[in-house]
């Protein structure tokens, strides 16, 4: 995979601000190419997404779909916000592109930071995986490709791609950690790892408290006690069947209403047929009235 060059801080923000504008704009209903035309006007000119934003669209034009154009500007996208993207223009999926939008508008803010570690990236991408749904496999390569990792960080990347769901992640990052090999120093004949740390030592303890739990709970520690970014969280979606099945009961108890009002005005109103005859076995159960 070619690995994606950092880019400096202004292109992230503006990238930013490209994803953040999109997404108010689709919540409008916008066409999707008039969105990118009136946002490129927007663009800070001295940077290269107004140049990009004209390779998505001629991509849009051509084939419908922005992941393909994205992945064709590998040396601008990173190979993560290429699959968030592939993932909300997947139709067999369920992930909302605009959940996508604003993940990636975070994430943009985040890269621009000065403040921004690798390890606090890995935690969030890493979050937007299980909380989302994704695909671990294409999630964890795509990650191995982001700028933000060294090769100990890649390494680590493969190997988690290999054992999840093998090796509690709280483990795994606290055998990685500071505190682990400060841990292991205190112990007499005890062997110290081979790789080095990448996660520091509050991480580490944090990892440790929350061995054998989900992992969720693991992140929602390390936001609050690192401030590591939070990740959106997935938009409820109501089931078509049970949609269409709720809308059948209210059309049903709608049309017996009118018929109600109906025989009511012809002065033939009988409560007693929507009632069953206990004492007449014969007869067929009625209906009960609609409360």
């Amino acid at each position: 995979m070619t690995q994606t060059p950092l880019l400096p801080s202004e292109e992230y923000i503006e990238q930013a601000f490209f994803f953040h504008s999109m997404r108010e704009k689709i919540e409008d209903n916008a066409p999707l190419q008039d969105i990118l035309q009136s946002v490129r006007e927007e663009i800070l000119a001295t940077t290269k997404l107004p140049m990009a934003i004209d390779f998505l669209l001629a991509e849009l034009r051509h084939l419908g779909l922005f992941h393909s154009a994205m992945q064709r500007l590998s040396h601008y996208f990173t190979p993560f916000q290429t699959f968030l993207i592939a993932a909300a223009e997947d139709d067999r999926g369920r992930f909302d592109f605009r959940v996508a939008l604003e993940i990636l508008k975070l994430e943009a803010e985040f890269r621009a930071s000065e403040s921004t570690t690798a390890a606090a990236m890995f935690v969030y991408q890493f979050e937007v995986l299980c909380r989302h749904r994704l695909k671990y496999d294409g999630g964890l390569e795509a990650m191995a490709g982001d700028p933000m990792y060294d090769e100990n960080w890649r390494h680590f990347l493969q190997t988690l791609r290999r054992r999840i769901g093998m090796i509690d992640l709280a483990d795994l990052i606290y055998v990685r950690s500071e505190y682990y090999v400060e841990q292991q120093s205190r112990r007499r004949n005890a062997t110290l790892p081979e790789e080095p740390p990448i996660f520091g030592t509050r991480e580490g303890r944090i990892a440790l408290a929350n061995r054998n739990k989900e992992p969720l709970l693991l992140f929602s520690a390390l936001q609050r006690q690192l401030k590591y970014p939070s990740v959106p969280k997935p938009k409820k979606h109501v089931e078509a069947d049970d949609l269409v099945h709720n809308l059948s009961q209210r059309m049903n108890a709608v049309e017996l209403r009118l018929k109600l009002m109906e025989e009511d005005q012809k002065g033939g109103f009988d409560l007693s047929k929507f009632y069953s005859h206990p004492d007449d076995k014969d007869r067929p159960h009625g209906h009960r009235l609609a409360d």
